[in-house]
Parts: C-alpha cells; sequence; structure tokens
C-alpha cells in the first residue's frame, strides 16, 4: 500500500470533483465501470489526487466485497478525502463522488426509460439500443487496459493471460466464476501473477 498524499484542497477543487463525476455520470453507459479509464486520468494522471496503488486498491476492494459495484468511486473519494488530511473530508469526498456519479445518470435513466418504453416499436429506439452495445464493450476494454497496466503504463503480460485465459474458461465451459475468481486470489498470493 502506498503511502498517502498530502493534498490542499478549497472548495473550488470539491466542485471540479463533483463536476467531473457528474459528467462521467453521463458518460457511464456500461455503469460507473466502465468510466474508470477517465476517472484514472483526472483523479491519477491529471490532479495527482490518488496514487496508482490507491485507485486500483479501490476497484479490487469495491468489486471484491458484496454489493454494489460502484462502491469503488465512494472509495476513491474516501482516498481523495483522506489524502486531503482528515476523515471529515474523506466523508466529503465519498458524498461528493457518489451524488457525482448517481444523480445525473440515474434521473437521465429514469427519464429514458419512460420515454423508451412509450416508443418501444420506433425503428430508432431499437437501433440505439442495438448501437450502445458496441460502446460499453469498448468502454469496458478501456478499464481492462487500465487495470492491467502497471504504473509505467506497460501491460503485466501474465495477469493479461490469466484474464484471457478465465474469459475463455467463462465462455466455454460451465465452470462457476467463483472458482476462477479463487484460482486468481491463489496465484495472487502466491505472486505468480
Amino acid at each position: 500500500m502506498s503511502a498517502p498524499l498530502h493534498l490542499v484542497l478549497d472548495w473550488h477543487d470539491w466542485l471540479a470533483l463533483l463536476g467531473h463525476f457528474m459528467l462521467l455520470s453521463l458518460m457511464s453507459v456500461g455503469g460507473a465501470i466502465s468510466t474508470t479509464s477517465e476517472m484514472h486520468r483526472f483523479l491519477v494522471e491529471q490532479q495527482h489526487w490518488l496514487t496508482q496503488t490507491q485507485f486500483n486498491d479501490a476497484i479490487a476492494i469495491a468489486q471484491a466485497a458484496p454489493g454494489p459495484n460502484v462502491l469503488f468511486v465512494a472509495l476513491m473519494g474516501w482516498h481523495v478525502g483522506m489524502n486531503a488530511g482528515s476523515t471529515v473530508l474523506a466523508v466529503l469526498g465519498v458524498a461528493t463522488t457518489m451524488v457525482g456519479i448517481m444523480v445525473p445518470s440515474t434521473v437521465l435513466t429514469y427519464t429514458a426509460a419512460q420515454w423508451g418504453h412509450r416508443n418501444r416499436d420506433l425503428r430508432a429506439v431499437r437501433a440505439f439500443k442495438q448501437g450502445m452495445a458496441p460502446i460499453v464493450v469498448a468502454l469496458l476494454l478501456s478499464t481492462a487496459w487500465i487495470l492491467g497496466s502497471t504504473g509505467t503504463g506497460r501491460a503485466d503480460w501474465p495477469l493479461w493471460l490469466l484474464s484471457l485465459a478465465s474469459m475463455l474458461v467463462v465462455w466455454r465451459t460451465r465452470v462457476h466464476i467463483l472458482w476462477l475468481l479463487g484460482a486468481g486470489a491463489v496465484l495472487g498470493a502466491l505472486h505468480l501473477v
């Protein structure tokens, strides 16, 4: 685990964090996880509010924990606040990132779902639904690239091979995904990936 950063954030920074996550909310077609590449660019590379380790740990912990996987956003907000120096700011970070990522997409989804349901037989509605599938896949692949790369931008090839093998096993067999997660945990504990 890397040492926390020592940030000084003013109210402009908190508004920028909220605004950025509100924009990401509107981009999160495949769920919040599909926007992690942009979160990484903003939080780690541009603002330097999180370290690469904090970013990766937030995603890994939230994905492993029971419950909604959007909790990684809360962990990122928590890390930003803790890096700014206090638990109170960490709670502010959680509130800021979660409100930012949840409210716009929720309002948009609710409104669009009502309209789409009323107009489900229109050719344009059906075409839109079919056209969004490749976009979601591309966003998820960009997330996989960020998570599979080291801080230097080079890919961790054993991890990529394990991911590819897992994908093929899930696709072509009936092996339950929990067995694959367990195998990945054992390989990680043995420092093989």
